[in-house]
């Protein structure tokens, strides 16, 4: 049995998130992120004041990216959903 996902199911980023992801190397350590834009294949990220233009790909039905480069113990982050208010 194989599940599709169409462009509606996908969890996207979306402008002013704030993000978050833990160093694979040191747990104590966290990147944080926001959103600044987004096009349909990019996403532009602050980071410490400078701003990362990066890919966005998908997995399981999530965007994602890896904004600090995509070496063995990069960082990724994922778009999260939306909370209900």
């Amino acid at each position: 049995m194989t599940t599709t996902t169409t462009a509606t199911d996908i969890i996207r980023f979306n402008v002013g998130d704030q993000l978050a992801a833990r160093s694979l190397c040191d747990y104590d350590c966290i990147f944080r992120f926001e959103v600044l834009s987004r096009t349909a294949k990019f996403v532009t990220l602050k980071y410490f004041n400078e701003e990362k233009r990066v890919g966005i790909k998908v997995r399981d039905g999530r965007e994602y990216c890896y904004p600090l480069g995509t070496h063995s113990m990069a960082v990724s982050i994922h778009a999260q959903e939306e909370e209900v208010k």
